[in-house]
Protein backbone atom coordinates (compact mmCIF):
# COMPACT_ATOMS: atom_id res chain seq x y z
CA UNK A 1 0.00 0.00 0.00
CA UNK A 2 1.40 3.41 -0.91
CA UNK A 3 2.05 5.98 1.83
CA UNK A 4 -0.60 8.33 0.40
CA UNK A 5 -3.33 5.64 0.26
CA UNK A 6 -2.40 4.59 3.80
CA UNK A 7 -2.70 8.16 5.05
CA UNK A 8 -6.03 8.69 3.27
CA UNK A 9 -7.47 5.44 4.64
CA UNK A 10 -6.28 6.29 8.15
CA UNK A 11 -7.68 9.84 7.91
CA UNK A 12 -11.07 8.53 6.70
CA UNK A 13 -11.27 6.09 9.61
CA UNK A 14 -10.33 8.77 12.14
CA UNK A 15 -12.80 11.23 10.63
CA UNK A 16 -15.64 8.71 10.83
CA UNK A 17 -14.84 8.07 14.47
CA UNK A 18 -14.68 11.77 15.21
CA UNK A 19 -18.01 12.48 13.51
CA UNK A 20 -19.63 9.79 15.64
CA UNK A 21 -18.27 11.49 18.75
CA UNK A 22 -19.41 14.83 17.38
CA UNK A 23 -22.97 13.60 16.81
CA UNK A 24 -23.13 12.24 20.32
CA UNK A 25 -21.75 15.40 21.88
CA UNK A 26 -24.01 17.66 19.83
CA UNK A 27 -27.09 15.92 21.21
CA UNK A 28 -25.98 16.83 24.71
CA UNK A 29 -24.60 20.27 23.92
CA UNK A 30 -25.38 23.20 26.17
CA UNK A 31 -24.96 26.89 25.37
CA UNK A 32 -21.52 27.30 23.73
CA UNK A 33 -18.66 28.97 25.54
CA UNK A 34 -17.73 32.26 23.86
CA UNK A 35 -14.11 33.10 23.11
CA UNK A 36 -13.47 36.68 22.08
CA UNK A 37 -10.42 37.32 19.90
CA UNK A 38 -8.90 40.77 20.23
CA UNK A 39 -6.54 41.83 17.40
CA UNK A 40 -5.64 44.99 19.32
CA UNK A 41 -3.98 42.98 22.11
CA UNK A 42 -0.63 41.75 20.85
CA UNK A 43 1.59 39.49 22.93
CA UNK A 44 4.76 39.41 20.87
CA UNK A 45 6.10 37.91 17.67
CA UNK A 46 6.46 34.15 17.79
CA UNK A 47 10.02 32.82 17.37
CA UNK A 48 9.31 29.13 17.17
CA UNK A 49 9.26 25.58 18.46
CA UNK A 50 12.24 23.43 19.22
CA UNK A 51 14.06 20.69 21.05
CA UNK A 52 17.38 19.82 22.69
CA UNK A 53 19.27 17.19 20.67
CA UNK A 54 21.52 15.70 23.38
CA UNK A 55 20.56 12.08 24.13
CA UNK A 56 18.21 11.24 21.28
CA UNK A 57 20.57 13.05 18.92
CA UNK A 58 23.41 10.78 20.05
CA UNK A 59 21.31 7.67 19.39
CA UNK A 60 19.30 8.59 16.28
CA UNK A 61 20.98 11.65 14.79
CA UNK A 62 22.02 9.92 11.57
CA UNK A 63 18.40 9.31 10.45
CA UNK A 64 16.95 11.44 7.68
CA UNK A 65 13.40 10.25 8.35
CA UNK A 66 13.60 11.46 11.94
CA UNK A 67 15.01 14.82 10.82
CA UNK A 68 12.05 15.13 8.44
CA UNK A 69 9.57 14.32 11.24
CA UNK A 70 11.01 16.96 13.55
CA UNK A 71 12.15 19.77 11.24
CA UNK A 72 9.73 19.73 8.30
CA UNK A 73 5.95 19.75 7.96
CA UNK A 74 5.91 16.86 5.50
CA UNK A 75 4.06 13.62 6.14
CA UNK A 76 6.79 11.12 6.99
CA UNK A 77 6.86 7.35 7.31
CA UNK A 78 8.68 6.52 10.55
CA UNK A 79 8.87 2.99 11.97
CA UNK A 80 6.00 1.95 9.73
CA UNK A 81 3.69 4.79 10.72
CA UNK A 82 2.84 7.95 8.74
CA UNK A 83 3.42 10.97 11.00
CA UNK A 84 2.85 14.69 10.52
CA UNK A 85 6.12 16.60 10.58
CA UNK A 86 6.37 19.03 13.48
CA UNK A 87 8.13 21.89 11.70
CA UNK A 88 10.51 22.74 14.53
CA UNK A 89 12.92 25.59 13.80
CA UNK A 90 14.86 25.79 17.10
CA UNK A 91 17.76 23.42 17.78
CA UNK A 92 19.57 23.27 21.11
CA UNK A 93 22.95 21.56 20.73
CA UNK A 94 24.49 20.02 23.84
CA UNK A 95 28.22 20.62 24.41
CA UNK A 96 29.38 17.32 25.85
CA UNK A 97 31.27 16.81 29.09
CA UNK A 98 32.62 13.27 28.73
CA UNK A 99 35.80 11.71 27.38
CA UNK A 100 37.58 8.48 28.19
CA UNK A 101 41.21 9.52 27.84
CA UNK A 102 43.73 9.70 30.70
CA UNK A 103 45.23 13.02 31.79
CA UNK A 104 48.38 12.66 33.88
CA UNK A 105 46.95 9.65 35.70
CA UNK A 106 43.41 11.07 36.01
CA UNK A 107 40.36 9.58 34.36
CA UNK A 108 36.74 10.62 34.26
CA UNK A 109 34.74 9.50 37.28
CA UNK A 110 31.54 7.86 36.06
CA UNK A 111 28.25 7.91 37.96
CA UNK A 112 27.00 4.48 38.97
CA UNK A 113 23.55 5.18 37.49
CA UNK A 114 24.26 7.10 34.27
CA UNK A 115 23.24 5.34 31.05
CA UNK A 116 25.69 5.38 28.11
CA UNK A 117 23.36 7.29 25.78
CA UNK A 118 23.31 10.13 28.31
CA UNK A 119 27.10 10.53 28.19
CA UNK A 120 27.76 13.17 25.53
CA UNK A 121 31.36 13.24 24.32
CA UNK A 122 33.20 16.54 24.58
CA UNK A 123 35.74 17.96 22.16
CA UNK A 124 38.48 19.33 24.45
CA UNK A 125 40.29 16.29 25.76
CA UNK A 126 42.74 17.61 28.34
CA UNK A 127 42.84 21.40 28.63
CA UNK A 128 46.54 21.51 27.84
CA UNK A 129 46.27 23.51 24.62
CA UNK A 130 43.44 25.95 23.80
CA UNK A 131 44.32 25.85 20.09
CA UNK A 132 41.40 23.97 18.47
CA UNK A 133 43.77 22.59 15.81
CA UNK A 134 46.01 20.94 18.39
CA UNK A 135 45.97 17.35 19.62
CA UNK A 136 44.14 18.55 22.73
CA UNK A 137 40.97 18.64 20.69
CA UNK A 138 39.05 15.86 18.92
CA UNK A 139 36.40 17.21 16.56
CA UNK A 140 35.36 13.78 15.30
CA UNK A 141 33.42 12.82 18.44
CA UNK A 142 29.67 13.29 18.94
CA UNK A 143 29.09 12.50 15.27
CA UNK A 144 25.37 11.71 15.46
CA UNK A 145 24.34 14.80 17.41
CA UNK A 146 26.33 16.96 15.00
CA UNK A 147 24.74 15.16 12.05
CA UNK A 148 21.25 15.96 13.31
CA UNK A 149 22.24 19.58 13.87
CA UNK A 150 23.23 19.81 10.21
CA UNK A 151 20.14 17.95 9.02
CA UNK A 152 17.96 20.40 10.96
CA UNK A 153 19.75 23.35 9.35
CA UNK A 154 19.30 21.83 5.88
CA UNK A 155 15.57 21.55 6.56
CA UNK A 156 15.16 25.18 7.55
CA UNK A 157 15.93 25.45 11.27
CA UNK A 158 17.12 28.99 11.97
CA UNK A 159 17.72 29.25 15.74
CA UNK A 160 20.74 27.37 17.08
CA UNK A 161 21.50 27.40 20.78
CA UNK A 162 24.70 25.97 22.26
CA UNK A 163 23.99 24.75 25.78
CA UNK A 164 25.88 22.90 28.49
CA UNK A 165 24.76 20.40 31.10
CA UNK A 166 28.24 20.26 32.67
CA UNK A 167 31.74 21.52 31.97
CA UNK A 168 34.18 18.90 30.70
CA UNK A 169 34.88 16.35 33.43
CA UNK A 170 38.52 17.41 33.89
CA UNK A 171 37.41 20.98 34.68
CA UNK A 172 35.25 19.88 37.63
CA UNK A 173 36.29 19.59 41.26
CA UNK A 174 35.89 15.81 41.36
CA UNK A 175 36.43 14.77 37.71
CA UNK A 176 32.74 13.81 37.58
CA UNK A 177 30.48 15.41 34.95
CA UNK A 178 27.37 14.25 36.82
CA UNK A 179 27.97 16.58 39.76
CA UNK A 180 29.58 17.05 43.15
CA UNK A 181 29.13 14.64 46.04
CA UNK A 182 27.33 17.51 47.75
CA UNK A 183 24.57 18.40 45.30
CA UNK A 184 24.29 21.94 46.67
CA UNK A 185 27.94 22.73 45.93
CA UNK A 186 29.27 24.21 42.70
CA UNK A 187 31.32 21.64 40.82
CA UNK A 188 33.35 24.07 38.71
CA UNK A 189 36.17 25.73 40.68
CA UNK A 190 36.71 29.43 39.92
CA UNK A 191 40.21 28.72 38.59
CA UNK A 192 38.58 26.80 35.73
CA UNK A 193 36.06 29.47 34.74
CA UNK A 194 38.42 30.54 31.96
CA UNK A 195 38.75 26.99 30.63
CA UNK A 196 34.99 26.49 30.55
CA UNK A 197 34.48 29.81 28.77
CA UNK A 198 37.18 28.88 26.26
CA UNK A 199 35.49 25.51 25.66
CA UNK A 200 32.09 27.03 24.84
CA UNK A 201 33.47 29.88 22.75
CA UNK A 202 35.75 27.56 20.78
CA UNK A 203 32.86 25.22 19.92
CA UNK A 204 30.82 28.19 18.69
CA UNK A 205 33.71 29.53 16.62
CA UNK A 206 34.54 26.10 15.19
CA UNK A 207 30.91 25.44 14.28
CA UNK A 208 30.77 28.67 12.32
CA UNK A 209 34.01 28.08 10.41
CA UNK A 210 33.85 24.29 9.93
CA UNK A 211 30.23 23.12 10.24
CA UNK A 212 28.48 26.02 8.55
CA UNK A 213 26.37 26.58 11.67
CA UNK A 214 26.23 30.01 13.31
CA UNK A 215 24.94 29.67 16.84
CA UNK A 216 22.38 32.34 17.65
CA UNK A 217 22.74 32.02 21.45
CA UNK A 218 24.85 30.27 24.07
CA UNK A 219 23.54 29.03 27.42
CA UNK A 220 26.22 27.94 29.91
CA UNK A 221 23.87 26.64 32.62
CA UNK A 222 21.25 23.92 32.94
CA UNK A 223 19.00 23.94 36.02
CA UNK A 224 21.98 25.28 37.94
CA UNK A 225 20.41 25.89 41.38
CA UNK A 226 18.06 22.91 41.30
CA UNK A 227 20.10 20.57 43.49
CA UNK A 228 19.45 17.84 40.92
CA UNK A 229 23.08 17.11 40.15
CA UNK A 230 25.24 14.86 42.28
CA UNK A 231 28.04 12.35 41.79
CA UNK A 232 25.78 9.36 41.17
CA UNK A 233 22.89 10.97 39.30
CA UNK A 234 21.53 9.68 35.99
CA UNK A 235 22.94 12.27 33.61
CA UNK A 236 25.49 15.03 33.15
CA UNK A 237 24.87 18.01 35.41
CA UNK A 238 26.54 20.79 37.35
CA UNK A 239 25.34 22.95 40.22
CA UNK A 240 26.00 26.67 39.63
CA UNK A 241 24.73 28.69 42.57
CA UNK A 242 23.79 32.28 41.84
CA UNK A 243 27.14 33.79 42.98
CA UNK A 244 28.92 31.36 40.65
CA UNK A 245 26.64 32.32 37.75
CA UNK A 246 27.30 36.01 38.40
CA UNK A 247 31.05 35.42 38.47
CA UNK A 248 31.13 33.27 35.34
CA UNK A 249 29.00 35.38 33.00
CA UNK A 250 31.57 38.19 32.44
CA UNK A 251 34.31 35.60 31.90
CA UNK A 252 32.25 33.98 29.16
CA UNK A 253 31.37 37.33 27.59
CA UNK A 254 35.03 38.34 27.46
CA UNK A 255 36.07 35.04 25.85
CA UNK A 256 33.32 35.18 23.25
CA UNK A 257 34.39 38.69 22.36
CA UNK A 258 38.06 37.65 22.20
CA UNK A 259 37.24 34.89 19.73
CA UNK A 260 35.33 37.23 17.43
CA UNK A 261 31.88 36.31 18.70
CA UNK A 262 30.71 39.69 19.95
CA UNK A 263 27.39 39.17 18.19
CA UNK A 264 26.69 35.86 19.98
CA UNK A 265 24.21 36.54 22.83
CA UNK A 266 24.40 34.83 26.20
CA UNK A 267 21.13 33.49 27.59
CA UNK A 268 20.44 32.23 31.11
CA UNK A 269 19.74 30.60 33.37
CA UNK A 270 17.53 27.63 32.43
CA UNK A 271 16.33 26.92 35.95
CA UNK A 272 14.10 23.88 36.35
CA UNK A 273 11.09 25.84 37.64
CA UNK A 274 9.49 29.27 37.44
CA UNK A 275 10.08 29.94 41.13
CA UNK A 276 13.77 29.02 40.97
CA UNK A 277 14.14 31.14 37.85
CA UNK A 278 12.65 34.11 39.67
CA UNK A 279 14.93 33.48 42.64
CA UNK A 280 18.00 33.42 40.40
CA UNK A 281 16.96 36.56 38.52
CA UNK A 282 16.38 38.46 41.74
CA UNK A 283 19.91 37.52 42.78
CA UNK A 284 21.51 38.98 39.64
CA UNK A 285 22.92 42.50 40.06
CA UNK A 286 22.44 44.99 37.20
CA UNK A 287 25.80 44.19 35.63
CA UNK A 288 24.96 40.47 35.42
CA UNK A 289 21.50 41.18 34.04
CA UNK A 290 23.05 43.34 31.35
CA UNK A 291 25.01 40.31 30.10
CA UNK A 292 21.86 38.23 29.61
CA UNK A 293 20.20 38.87 26.27
CA UNK A 294 17.28 36.47 26.80
CA UNK A 295 15.93 34.61 29.81
CA UNK A 296 15.36 30.86 29.52
CA UNK A 297 13.27 28.84 31.94
CA UNK A 298 12.16 25.20 32.14
CA UNK A 299 8.58 24.18 32.76
CA UNK A 300 8.95 21.29 35.20
CA UNK A 301 6.90 23.03 37.86
CA UNK A 302 3.77 22.20 35.89
CA UNK A 303 0.67 24.02 37.07
CA UNK A 304 2.50 25.60 40.00
CA UNK A 305 4.98 28.46 40.12
CA UNK A 306 4.89 32.23 39.74
CA UNK A 307 4.67 32.60 35.97
CA UNK A 308 3.12 36.05 36.38
CA UNK A 309 5.93 37.28 38.61
CA UNK A 310 8.57 35.99 36.23
CA UNK A 311 6.95 37.72 33.29
CA UNK A 312 6.52 40.95 35.24
CA UNK A 313 10.08 41.16 36.55
CA UNK A 314 11.97 39.77 33.56
CA UNK A 315 9.92 40.49 30.43
CA UNK A 316 8.15 43.71 31.42
CA UNK A 317 10.40 45.46 33.95
CA UNK A 318 13.77 44.29 32.57
CA UNK A 319 12.68 44.04 28.94
CA UNK A 320 14.22 40.60 28.41
CA UNK A 321 12.47 38.18 26.04
CA UNK A 322 11.57 34.85 27.66
CA UNK A 323 11.64 31.32 26.26
CA UNK A 324 10.41 28.11 27.78
CA UNK A 325 13.53 26.30 26.59
CA UNK A 326 12.62 22.91 28.04
CA UNK A 327 9.43 21.11 28.91
CA UNK A 328 9.04 17.41 29.55
CA UNK A 329 6.50 15.14 31.19
CA UNK A 330 5.84 11.42 31.23
CA UNK A 331 2.17 11.51 30.17
CA UNK A 332 1.89 9.87 26.75
CA UNK A 333 -1.50 11.39 25.95
CA UNK A 334 -0.14 14.93 25.67
CA UNK A 335 -2.89 16.37 27.88
CA UNK A 336 -0.51 17.56 30.60
CA UNK A 337 1.87 19.01 28.02
CA UNK A 338 -0.98 20.93 26.37
CA UNK A 339 -2.25 22.25 29.68
CA UNK A 340 1.16 23.62 30.60
CA UNK A 341 1.71 25.07 27.15
CA UNK A 342 -1.55 27.00 27.49
CA UNK A 343 -0.63 28.14 31.00
CA UNK A 344 2.67 29.42 29.69
CA UNK A 345 1.13 31.22 26.74
CA UNK A 346 -1.58 32.85 28.85
CA UNK A 347 0.56 33.96 31.80
CA UNK A 348 4.33 33.71 31.14
CA UNK A 349 3.93 34.61 27.46
CA UNK A 350 7.21 33.19 26.12
CA UNK A 351 8.24 33.79 22.52
CA UNK A 352 9.34 30.18 21.96
CA UNK A 353 8.56 26.78 23.44
CA UNK A 354 10.81 23.72 23.35
CA UNK A 355 10.34 20.08 24.29
CA UNK A 356 13.23 18.28 25.97
CA UNK A 357 13.46 14.86 24.22
CA UNK A 358 10.96 14.01 21.49
CA UNK A 359 12.25 10.42 21.49
CA UNK A 360 12.48 8.77 24.88
CA UNK A 361 10.82 6.46 27.32
CA UNK A 362 11.04 2.81 26.31
CA UNK A 363 8.09 0.46 25.82
CA UNK A 364 5.87 1.98 28.50
CA UNK A 365 7.25 5.49 28.52
CA UNK A 366 5.32 8.63 27.76
CA UNK A 367 8.22 11.07 28.04
CA UNK A 368 8.76 11.24 24.30
CA UNK A 369 6.53 12.23 21.43
CA UNK A 370 7.75 8.94 20.03
CA UNK A 371 8.50 6.01 22.32
CA UNK A 372 11.96 4.57 21.74
CA UNK A 373 14.27 2.02 23.27
CA UNK A 374 17.21 4.35 23.74
CA UNK A 375 19.67 1.72 24.88
CA UNK A 376 19.02 -0.53 21.88
CA UNK A 377 18.49 2.30 19.41
CA UNK A 378 14.99 1.21 18.32
CA UNK A 379 12.10 3.52 17.45
CA UNK A 380 8.86 1.99 18.68
CA UNK A 381 5.70 4.03 18.15
CA UNK A 382 4.29 7.54 18.26
CA UNK A 383 2.44 8.60 21.38
CA UNK A 384 -0.69 10.77 21.13
CA UNK A 385 1.57 13.54 22.44
CA UNK A 386 3.22 13.79 19.02
CA UNK A 387 -0.09 14.59 17.34
CA UNK A 388 -1.04 17.03 20.11
CA UNK A 389 2.19 18.98 19.58
CA UNK A 390 1.57 18.98 15.82
CA UNK A 391 -1.69 20.89 16.41
CA UNK A 392 0.38 23.86 17.58
CA UNK A 393 3.76 23.63 15.86
CA UNK A 394 2.47 23.08 12.32
CA UNK A 395 0.19 26.13 12.37
CA UNK A 396 1.51 28.69 14.85
CA UNK A 397 4.57 29.58 12.84
CA UNK A 398 7.59 31.84 13.37
CA UNK A 399 6.97 35.54 12.76
CA UNK A 400 3.24 35.27 13.49
CA UNK A 401 1.91 37.71 16.08
CA UNK A 402 0.37 36.21 19.20
CA UNK A 403 -2.97 37.90 19.93
CA UNK A 404 -5.10 38.11 23.04
CA UNK A 405 -8.25 36.21 23.89
CA UNK A 406 -10.46 36.02 26.96
CA UNK A 407 -9.79 32.32 27.59
CA UNK A 408 -6.46 30.75 28.50
CA UNK A 409 -7.32 27.52 26.69
CA UNK A 410 -7.16 29.25 23.32
CA UNK A 411 -3.91 30.42 21.69
CA UNK A 412 -4.38 32.96 18.89
CA UNK A 413 -1.79 33.75 16.23
CA UNK A 414 -2.05 36.00 13.18
CA UNK A 415 -0.02 36.26 9.99
CA UNK A 416 -0.76 39.71 8.56
CA UNK A 417 1.09 39.10 5.32
CA UNK A 418 -0.83 35.90 4.55
CA UNK A 419 -4.07 37.19 6.16
CA UNK A 420 -4.22 33.99 8.19
CA UNK A 421 -5.62 33.57 11.71
CA UNK A 422 -4.90 30.48 13.81
CA UNK A 423 -7.03 29.45 16.78
CA UNK A 424 -5.65 26.53 18.82
CA UNK A 425 -8.08 25.52 21.56
CA UNK A 426 -7.60 22.87 24.23
CA UNK A 427 -10.70 21.20 25.61
CA UNK A 428 -9.41 19.44 28.72
CA UNK A 429 -12.77 18.22 29.96
CA UNK A 430 -16.11 16.85 28.71
CA UNK A 431 -17.36 17.45 25.18
CA UNK A 432 -18.44 21.04 24.60
CA UNK A 433 -19.25 23.59 21.94
CA UNK A 434 -17.19 26.75 21.49
CA UNK A 435 -18.24 29.94 19.76
CA UNK A 436 -15.50 32.31 18.61
CA UNK A 437 -16.39 36.00 18.49
CA UNK A 438 -14.62 37.33 15.39
CA UNK A 439 -16.59 40.56 15.19
CA UNK A 440 -13.37 42.59 15.24
CA UNK A 441 -12.24 41.00 11.95
CA UNK A 442 -13.36 41.14 8.34
CA UNK A 443 -14.22 37.47 8.06
CA UNK A 444 -17.17 37.01 5.71
CA UNK A 445 -15.01 35.36 3.04
CA UNK A 446 -12.84 33.37 5.46
CA UNK A 447 -12.10 29.74 4.72
CA UNK A 448 -11.81 27.65 7.90
CA UNK A 449 -9.66 24.51 7.92
CA UNK A 450 -9.79 22.29 11.02
CA UNK A 451 -7.57 19.64 12.56
CA UNK A 452 -8.25 17.67 15.74
CA UNK A 453 -6.40 15.33 18.08
CA UNK A 454 -8.15 13.41 20.84
CA UNK A 455 -5.91 12.51 23.76
CA UNK A 456 -7.96 9.44 24.63
CA UNK A 457 -9.85 8.80 21.39
CA UNK A 458 -9.18 7.82 17.79
CA UNK A 459 -8.53 11.15 16.09
CA UNK A 460 -4.82 11.82 15.55
CA UNK A 461 -4.27 15.13 13.79
CA UNK A 462 -7.32 14.38 11.66
CA UNK A 463 -8.54 16.95 9.16
CA UNK A 464 -12.22 17.80 9.54
CA UNK A 465 -14.73 19.35 7.13
CA UNK A 466 -14.36 23.09 6.79
CA UNK A 467 -16.42 25.32 9.06
CA UNK A 468 -18.14 28.61 8.25
CA UNK A 469 -18.03 32.06 9.81
CA UNK A 470 -21.52 33.49 10.14
CA UNK A 471 -22.23 37.06 11.26
CA UNK A 472 -18.78 37.34 12.82
CA UNK A 473 -19.05 34.07 14.73
CA UNK A 474 -17.54 30.64 14.31
CA UNK A 475 -19.10 27.79 16.29
CA UNK A 476 -17.35 24.43 16.63
CA UNK A 477 -17.93 21.25 18.65
CA UNK A 478 -15.14 19.57 20.59
CA UNK A 479 -14.95 15.98 21.83
CA UNK A 480 -13.73 15.39 25.38
CA UNK A 481 -10.02 15.86 26.07
CA UNK A 482 -9.05 17.14 22.67
CA UNK A 483 -7.23 19.97 20.97
CA UNK A 484 -8.57 21.51 17.78
CA UNK A 485 -6.76 23.98 15.54
CA UNK A 486 -8.71 26.25 13.20
CA UNK A 487 -6.92 28.02 10.37
CA UNK A 488 -8.84 30.95 8.90
CA UNK A 489 -7.65 32.29 5.55
CA UNK A 490 -8.53 35.63 3.96
CA UNK A 491 -9.24 37.37 7.27
CA UNK A 492 -8.06 40.73 8.57
CA UNK A 493 -8.67 43.00 11.57
CA UNK A 494 -11.18 45.79 11.13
Amino acid sequence: MSEHRSIRRRSATLLAGFMAVLSFSSARAEAPATITVDPAETRGVWEGWGTSLAWFGKVFGDRDDLADVLFTTKRVELAGEPLPGLGMNIVRYNAGACSWNEIDGRRMVVSKTILPFRQIEGFWLDGKNPNPDSDSWNWSVDANQRALLLKAKARGADHFELFSNSPMWWMTKNDNPSGNADKRTDNLPPENYGAFATYLATIAAHARSHWGVTFTSVDPFNEPISGNWFADCKQEGAQFNVPGQIAFLPVLRAELDRQGLKDLPIVASDETSYDQALKAWRGYPPEARALVARFNVHGYQGAAGDRAGLRREVAIEAGKPVWNSEHGDKQASGLEMARNLHRDMAVLRPLAWCYWQPLDGGNNGGWGFIAADMEKGRILRANPKHFVFAQYSRHIRPDMTILGSNESNTIVAYDARARRLVLATLNDGPARTVSYDLSRFRSSAARVQRFVTEMDGAARYAELPEAQVSDGRLTVSFPANSVQTLILSDIAPL
